[in-house]
């Protein structure tokens, strides 16, 4: 070879190095940097030292990087910080890997139209993710287990943006309000899903181009109204949120074909909109309050409306509801339709037990929906129920004026819109109408007051002023104002010298308002010559203690009734028969915990009365000696009928008597939560704290975890307390605690009343010691297993058709009971409801004609009682005036003793709620 050819050949040579140079000199760094800091799987050659020869990579004429795709290659690693020197790239995917560690900073890379990074490892995101993504068309960020962060403001930069699935990445906070077609004018598909979003949808969205809209599985609320202005909505899934009120006008919707709101808690008519939309293909209204006409889609329609919590006045599609619950419903449309009457207002008749509702055979005659938190205004459909009598709305929220529809109801004697935000005229009803209005403080005017300014000009609110000020005549009021303390004084002496009492023929116990200022309890006394002193008077908490001792045999261990986390419950028989449970407190519990269980269980007792709340008869304070007395319940504990029946030679429940077991312990609960003067949550509702009577009729006992119920559906932070096994999964994790605690612990309950399992059972396989795991395992393999059900079911149980329906329908509440989310679950009044429905009804037997106790109703009352006393060998003597007296005293309007004749002691009973 000649030099010439010889210095040819390393000119190419050299021209050859420059040349590959320059094809790297720009993107060659980083994406070697790219390569050292990804595992590269075998299918990926990235060999080559030019990277515009590996696969899955392109570069465009000048030789920068444009595309990377690498995508479902089992690749793991990191990605390296500066991705964005790529400033012509265009596309970059590597979804389905196993890539982990931070998303770079991407910011300037103007170019890039697709960034598309689901389903991998990432843990975090840059706060200016979008900064300068002015190309960028489509970014898909789904399931990446990222640390929380917040939809960043830079997304606002992505003008060009047409795709963003954000769906299950630990998103959280609120949906920020740029969602305008101003802002992201290209914006038709948003993907959101479970995530931790909360609040409301932003006003924004209204004015959005967007055409799928998935937001399902979050922590949203608030109202859909604004879903009637997306009018581009092909697509859209609200399920699994906690979105209220009704579905608006879709009408404006021509190309819906989707349309999921599943478990919310939305109500109201659905809407003709959406029933006639001729594009829809699809809709699931299952697990909400809609009430009206179940409705009827077209055939094409794929349809899911289980009513499951729905309130459908009747079960067949299209059908119409009767017409006083089309009015009634008319009525709650202008309050919003509130979950609160949705949840009570079921069915076709509003005369069985409508909250509020009060009827005169057929006829609506009472509408009292007073107190009960309401916003909206007053309907003038009132105006249809010509049969009403009364209309109540004091003491809501209400705004709006009345309305002169209801000066034509012909049998109104009382409008009561008190205490609300009511303003303008008053309407001219006829005579004998009592309106009253007190307590709006705009009544006469011409609208509210601005926001913020007081009609006194005091800057509080309208609502607020009127709550504290009571406004009288100058003289006329001071007497009126006297003349109230006076009686007040009167009242209050009355009640402390009237004690209830309970007595026995050497002893007795006198049960005292407690006014010491340690709250609304009650203190239990006996009289000293019961134990050993002289005269009546009432001796001192040691005495009583002695006097509890010996009639619990010295707290012996045979009088064990049961034992709990901070005491032990020993039965007592006073000297005339009469059975009593005390609870004593152990003396190493008396720390801080155990006295706050304990004044826990006395102020709530002591502040409610319930046939299904054990009711606490007195305390007693002695030192360290701290004693509950309780009424005695001589069946024992729901668990010891349940799990312990052969050992203690009983016969196992029935179904009917664990149905009626079920429905009483509902109906206590109710009341704890929603039917006393303030709601409760019990915190540990399990079989071992429900007892039973004689009658096998169920109590719920031990209120020492009670905490007063927050307002609305706030829930408040706590330290966790219970039983493992009833705890909601919420509660347990947080701490955090709302009324659906005790919903799950009931669900448990009948879980176990179904199945005659334990809650948390260790003789189980370890996959069926969780119950509710277990539980939630056999109704998935149902449809498979057609006997994966029946075997579940406690064989205790005799399995008829009709028993085996109750079973079903019981077997599915308790699984709505113990759904994993809060908002799932139902609230007490739809289990009483569904509960209720199921026991056996009584119904009046024939008359027995040779009944010498029947009653004579055309005889005169005192020659009734008489024929009664002659009857029961009585001795007891009424006059004419239709007083009685007798060995036990004489009684007045508000306490009547009734004789017992086995022990021959007298039992004072006083009307109050819930007995």
């Amino acid at each position: 070879m000649t030099k010439s050819h010889l210095g040819i050949i390393l000119c190419l040579l050299l021209s050859s190095l420059n040349f590959s140079a320059s094809q790297t000199s720009v993107d060659g760094p980083t994406m070697q940097a790219l390569k050292s800091s990804l595992n590269l799987t075998k299918g990926v050659d990235w060999s080559n030292p030019n990277p515009c020869k590996w696969p899955t990579v392109q570069c465009d004429a000048s030789n920068r990087v444009t595309r990377i795709q690498l995508n479902n290659k089992g690749i793991r690693g990191t990605l390296p910080p500066n991705l964005q020197t790529l400033t012509e790239l265009t596309v970059l995917e590597l979804f389905k890997n196993q890539i982990s560690g931070p998303i770079p900073d991407l910011s300037g890379l103007t170019r890039l139209q697709t960034l598309n990074l689901h389903d991998n490892l990432f843990d975090s995101v840059p706060k200016n993710l979008f900064s300068g993504l002015t190309s960028l068309q489509a970014a898909y960020l789904e399931y990446n287990p990222f640390s929380p962060w917040e939809i960043p403001e830079t997304l606002k930069e992505a003008t060009s943006l047409q795709n963003l699935s954000l769906a299950s990445c630990n998103v959280t906070g609120k949906i920020p309000d740029f969602f305008s077609s101003q802002t992201l004018p290209s914006l038709t598909r948003l993907q959101l899903s479970q995530n931790l979003l909360q609040g409301e949808l932003p006003p924004s969205f209204g004015a959005s181009s967007l055409q799928s809209l998935y937001l399902n599985g979050q922590k949203l609320n608030g109202s859909v109204s604004l879903l009637q202005n997306m009018t581009s909505l092909v697509e859209v899934d609200l399920q699994g949120n906690a979105f209220s009120g009704p579905i608006p006008d879709l009408s404006g919707l021509q190309s819906l074909r989707v349309f999921n709101v599943r478990e919310n808690q939305l109500t109201g008519v659905v809407p003709p909109s959406l029933t006639a939309s001729k594009s829809l293909t699809t809709v699931n209204l299952t697990n909400n309050y809609f009430q009206g006409p179940t409705p009827q889609f077209g055939k094409s329609v794929g349809v899911d409306v289980i009513t499951n919590t729905n309130r459908f006045c009747l079960e067949t599609p299209g059908t119409p509801c009767d017409p006083r619950v089309t009015t009634l419903l008319s009525v709650a449309e202008s309050l919003g339709y509130p979950v609160k009457l949705a949840t009570s207002w079921k069915g076709n008749d509003p005369c069985s037990s409508w909250l509020g509702i009060t009827c005169s055979g057929s006829n609506v005659t009472v509408v009292n929906l007073g107190r009960q938190g309401l916003t909206g205004t007053i309907s003038p459909s009132f105006a249809k129920i010509t049969s009403l009598e009364t209309i109540n709305l004091s003491d809501n929220y209400l705004t709006g004026s009345i309305p002169n529809e209801l000066t034509t109801l012909p049998k109104l004697k009382t409008l009561d819109v008190s205490d609300n935000n009511i303003y303008g005229d008053v309407p001219k009803f006829g005579i004998g109408v009592n309106v009253v209005t007190t307590g709006n403080a705009n009544i006469g005017k011409d609208g509210p007051s601005p926001p913020g300014v007081s009609p006194d000009g005091d800057g509080g609110s309208s609502k607020m002023s009127s709550k504290v000020k009571i406004i009288v005549p100058v003289v006329g009021g001071v007497v009126v104002v006297l003349c109230l303390v006076g009686l007040g004084v009167c009242l209050y002496a009355k009640k402390r010298a009237r004690p209830a009492k309970v007595q026995s023929p050497s002893s007795h116990m006198v049960i005292h308002p407690d006014h010491s200022g340690d709250g609304d309890a009650i203190k239990l006394s006996v009289a000293a010559s019961s134990v050993g002193g002289g005269g009546g008077t009432e001796s001192s908490s040691s005495d009583i203690h002695v006097v509890l001792r010996n009639v619990t045999n010295n707290f012996s261990e045979e009088n064990i009734l049961g034992r709990g986390g901070f005491g032990t419950v020993y039965k007592g028989e006073l000297h005339d028969g009469t059975k009593i449970a005390v609870k004593r407190m152990e003396p190493s519990a008396v720390s801080d915990k155990g006295l706050e269980e304990f004044k826990s269980e006395i102020t709530v007792l002591t502040k409610m009365r319930h046939r299904h709340l054990v009711a606490l008869l007195g305390y007693c304070l002695d030192g360290n000696e701290k004693l509950l007395v309780y009424e005695y319940m001589p069946q024992g504990t729901l668990s010891q009928h349940l799990f312990h029946w052969k050992e203690e030679e009983r016969k196992p429940l029935d179904w009917t008597r664990r149905l009626a077991v079920a429905l009483d312990v509902a109906r206590g609960v109710e009341y704890l939560h929603t039917l006393a003067h303030q709601s409760f949550i019990h915190r540990d509702l399990k079989p071992s704290n429900i007892l039973l009577g004689d009658d096998m009729r169920a109590k719920v006992s031990d209120f020492g975890l009670v905490r007063l119920a927050p307002e609305g559906k706030y829930s408040i932070e706590t330290r966790v307390a219970g039983t493992f096994g009833y705890l909601a999964p919420e509660y347990a994790v947080t701490g955090r605690v709302t009324t659906k605690v005790d919903i799950f612990s009931l669900g448990v309950i009948l879980m176990e009343l179904i199945t005659g399992r334990k809650a948390l059972d260790v003789t189980q396989p370890e996959d069926s010691v969780h119950l509710v795991t277990w539980f939630r395992r056999v109704a998935a393999s149902k449809d498979k297993d057609k006997d994966a059900f029946k075997n579940a079911i406690d064989p205790n149980i005799e399995l008829e058709e009709e028993t085996l329906v109750s079973v079903q329908k019981v077997w599915d509440l308790a699984g709505h009971c113990c759904a994993r989310e809060p908002y799932q679950r139902p609230d007490m009044g739809h289990i009483v409801n569904v509960l209720s429905s199921l026991t056996v009804q009584w119904t009046p037997s024939e008359a027995d004609p040779d009944d010498l106790y029947g009653i004579d109703y055309d005889m005169p009352l005192p020659q009734a009682v008489k024929k009664w006393q002659a009857n029961e060998g009585l001795s007891q003597t009424m006059d004419d005036s239709g007083s009685s007296s007798s060995a036990y005293g004489s009684r007045d309007n508000t306490q009547t003793s009734i004789p017992i004749r086995p022990s021959g002691f007298a039992a004072s009973f006083t009307s109050v709620d819930g007995r």
